[in-house]
């Protein structure tokens, strides 16, 4: 398989002769508690190594706590590939795939609350708490007009702000909300999403040839069963392998 790929793509891709990878460790639906950041485990990781794999290089990673640190470092080089939701605001730098994992994002309230669905959610006096420049506060800040956006440090951090303060609204992604809801008594996660964020790959605007090889490789994990394996084996629940890719 690595005898296929041009010269051009690994120059872009592995211009150091490994190829550098940045993942989101807050993220723990892609990589699982207890990683080190030199030997990470998880769906992105395992990604990450078929990657290197079929490139024929070594690869090496880079922590990042947030989402947010993750594709500001885009600006330093620091990597060549980051596995990180695909949004608007991060486009400007980052060449993207299309998505290889959905995951669900949606709302918890406190025991009590007047709110039943998300479309009840947007309107004022209600105040949201969201990790800042998560995928879900970039879709967030685009389409919330009436209700407030509380914005913390990390997912930890806006559930704290949403305890502490009192919050209406808690936003994240599912998986994680069911978690949080059993230590909140009478708290409620709210039926549906407001979003599914697209957890895509993601390389320099400028690596344009290294970019298209990486949308192709993602098409093909999918369709071989690659990612749903991947999902299976890291044993992640409330995500699901994101649909192909429309025809360009």
């Amino acid at each position: 398989m690595a005898n296929d790929i041009s010269p051009a793509v690994r120059s872009e891709l592995a211009p150091t002769g490994k190829l550098r990878v940045g993942l989101n460790h807050g993220n723990f639906l892609l990589v699982t508690a207890g990683s080190s950041a030199t030997d990470p485990r998880g769906v992105a990781s395992d990604l990450a190594r078929e990657l290197g794999r079929r490139l024929g290089m070594p690869v090496e990673f880079s922590k990042f706590d947030t989402a947010g640190g993750l594709g500001d470092a885009a600006r330093t080089g620091v990597w060549d590939v980051a596995f990180l939701g695909a949004e608007p605001q991060r486009a400007a730098e980052i060449a993207f795939t299309a998505a290889y994992l959905e995951i669900p994002a949606t709302y918890l309230v406190p025991a009590g609350s007047p709110i039943h669905s998300v479309a009840d959610v947007d309107r004022e006096g209600v105040r949201i708490a969201v990790a800042e420049k998560s995928a879900y506060e970039l879709w967030l800040s685009r389409n919330i007009k009436h209700a407030k956006l509380v914005l913390t440090k990390g997912i930890d951090g806006s559930l704290d702000a949403f305890v502490k303060d009192k919050l209406e609204v808690l936003s994240g992604l599912r998986p994680r909300l069911l978690t949080d809801v059993q230590k909140l008594p009478g708290a409620r996660v709210l039926d549906g999403q407001f979003t599914a964020v697209q957890q895509a790959i993601g390389t320099a605007k400028a690596r344009a040839t290294g970019a298209n090889y990486l949308r192709g490789f993602v098409e093909e994990v999918k369709a071989s069963g690659f990612v749903a394996n991947a999902i299976s084996r890291n044993n992640v629940q409330g995500v699901s392998v994101a649909p192909p890719a429309p025809p360009q």
